[in-house]
């Protein structure tokens, strides 16, 4: 490859990593070619890969229904997420096993349905671990899923903390990791191959300040709402790096360029769309340690006066676990996670009702 891309060259000049936020195999494969180092996956992103290739998709789902006659649709749907999550984790295992387990990943969610359901998310989750050497399992963080995050790394699962918005969503998902490779410590397990990460879905903290914003009127200069899911981010590295977690962090849900560009120099991980990662290559923008540049205290002061919300996000303190369920960013993002998978479901329904 004669071009260097401002991707490429922040992935092998910084410790900052990318994944791609899709299954699609050309779209891991393209993010691989510019410096990708895993993926994820998601209901919403798992249906848009199946609109998009539909008739590539069918004869393997029609092979699925054939190959388990008694299936429910919702069984197909979940061992099609299944083949989706293998066929990618076979094309990032080269770097899985150059990078000595460290990278290489990719993510599978769990069924959003258990997100309050502790056991339900380990039992899955465990599976899914055994489907590939290079599966991470994402689990939202809510009360239900930190306890989850917890007694999965004891199990020895590499967690994905997702459906995470917040310092306070953060620090718990590391505690728990903390607690779980302590627990296998305690019996002499071995925990060299954990490298959990955790999300905070920085363009939906943004989504959700603009709707706040909206319904109530608030006026504050365009870019505090712009920066906010950056703020949280940042403060929530500093802390991270202050305690010296193991767990990673990871950026997630897009929305400008800033989600990529203001990490860059970060020990982290951004996962990121594959629409954005080709903006991004052919964006020109110079790569240089911003994630040590504060957000302009100005704009932190217009959400802190402004918006309840932003506070309850940003400040470690912010949200006790118990809260997090309803705070509105998690709510909206579990509500259109449902959704997504619904539609999955019915696109797997179609093709069982009419073969």
């Amino acid at each position: 490859m004669g071009y260097k891309s401002p991707m490429h060259e922040m992935s092998v000049t910084t410790p900052s990593q990318f994944w791609n936020d899709s299954c699609a195999p050309e779209a891991i494969s393209y993010a691989i070619e510019h410096g990708g180092v895993g993926a994820t996956t998601n209901p919403v992103i798992v249906g848009q890969v199946l609109e998009a290739d539909l008739p590539g998709y069918k004869p393997v789902i029609k092979q699925l229904i054939t190959e388990n006659p008694n299936a429910s649709e919702d069984e197909v749907a979940w061992l099609l997420n299944e083949k989706m999550a293998v066929d990618g984790a076979k094309l990032l295992y080269p770097i899985f096993k150059q990078t000595e387990k460290k990278t290489g990943y990719i993510s599978i969610q769990t069924n959003t349905k258990y997100y309050n359901n502790t056991e339900k998310i380990v039992e899955q989750a465990v599976h899914f671990s055994d489907l590939a050497e290079n599966i991470m399992v994402k689990m939202p963080v809510t009360a239900a899923g930190v306890a989850a995050v917890e007694e999965c790394t004891y199990r020895g699962v590499n967690v994905n903390a997702t459906v995470s918005f917040t310092v306070a969503q953060a620090l718990a998902v590391a505690e728990a990791i903390k607690r779980g490779m302590e627990r296998r410590s305690a019996q002499g397990l071995d925990n060299s191959f954990l490298y959990p990460v955790c999300t905070i879905m920085v363009g939906r903290v943004e989504d959700w300040l603009t709707e706040v914003r909206e319904a109530g009127n608030i006026i504050v200069d365009p870019q505090a709402v712009t920066m906010s899911g950056i703020a949280v981010f940042k403060n929530a590295y500093r802390i991270y790096k202050e305690r010296g977690y193991h767990t990673r962090l990871l950026s997630a849900a897009y929305r400008h360029h800033h989600h990529w560009s203001e990490f860059i120099g970060g020990d982290v991980s951004m996962t990121i769309p594959p629409m954005w990662i080709r903006r991004f290559v052919n964006s020109g923008i110079t790569v240089e340690n911003r994630m040590d540049t504060p957000v302009d205290p100005k704009l932190l002061s217009q959400l802190q006066n402004h918006f309840p919300d932003f506070n309850k996000a940003y400040d470690p303190d912010g949200m006790k676990p118990e809260e997090f369920d309803k705070y509105g960013a998690t709510r909206r993002t579990l509500m259109q996670f449902l959704n997504g998978y619904d539609k999955m479901v019915g696109i797997v329904r179609d093709v069982m009702i009419n073969s």
